[in-house]
């Protein structure tokens, strides 16, 4: 595939991002606050905003993460601007990325509920060997950041404090934001591979081309693993990733293709 043109929504798209990321990396405090208003929270978070949804695409946690992201839809977005216009890709590409949002935190759901369950129930009747098991079942990689500030530098936790940390290591996990424009980009490559299904792409750096439809299944089984299988350290939101393509798929399927393939 030749290299695009770039389209009017697809370059307001990256400038946007870019802009945005210029101003975090002046310093450290508008990292932190930029992150902070509009990075995307879980909705029983005390930072969640509803415009979150659609301010969390433009933020992004380093140069790796928002160049990954640009350069796909550099490559690929300006390829269904074209087929769609401005408009309805605009609207596509905004869908995905708040259906990703939408559908992380609805996995997010269902891995804090316990957490939240069993934070209440320790705090209503805390217990130090019970604490013990509440911390190794929970938090088995250790404590979030700022829960362990609450520590005692003696290093000894009574029952007061065992309260306190439960409390803030779950305020610490409720209030870690969702960031990047991954969802959206994730959507225009599986609206992509339903597209122009037969289009062959080539994967830097194995010079091998591969059509786009075995291309995106391949993207969707690796971030559906990755998902299942998350390995300590992993801060990526495969199912977000997940969450946008599976957008991609139903939008095109309501709006429907005009033609089924493209060479």
């Amino acid at each position: 595939m030749r290299t695009p043109i770039l389209t009017p929504i697809v370059r307001t798209l990256i400038v946007l991002n870019v802009v945005v990321f210029i101003v975090q990396s002046i310093n450290h405090q508008y990292d932190n606050q930029i992150i902070s208003l509009f990075g995307l929270y879980y909705f029983e978070s005390e930072k969640f905003n509803p415009i979150q949804l659609v301010s969390y695409m433009f933020v992004h946690s380093s140069s790796r993460h928002l160049i990954s992201n640009m350069l796909g839809l550099f490559f690929i977005g300006p390829m269904l601007e074209r087929f769609w216009g401005e408009k309805r890709f605009l609207v596509f590409y905004m869908l995905t990325g708040i259906g990703a949002g939408l559908l992380y935190m609805g996995v997010k759901y269902f891995d804090y509920a316990s957490l939240i369950d069993a934070t209440k129930a320790y705090v209503l009747h805390p217990d130090l060997e019970m604490f013990k098991k509440f911390l190794a079942e929970f938090y088995p990689n250790g404590l979030p950041g700022m829960a362990t500030e609450y520590i005692p530098s003696s290093g000894r936790i009574n029952v007061q404090d065992s309260v306190i940390i439960a409390e803030e290591s779950l305020r610490a996990v409720l209030n870690t934001p969702t960031i990047g424009a991954s969802g959206a980009v994730f959507g225009v490559m599986a609206g992509f591979g339903m597209l122009f299904p037969n289009t062959e792409l080539t994967l830097f750096p194995i010079p091998i081309p591969i059509k786009a439809k075995y291309l995106v299944a391949l993207y969707a089984l690796f971030e559906y693993y990755s998902g299942i299988h998350k390995t300590p350290g992993d801060n990526i939101a495969h199912f977000a990733h997940l969450g946008g393509m599976l957008i991609a798929f139903i939008i095109i399927k309501i709006w429907g293709k005009s033609r089924n393939n493209f060479y």
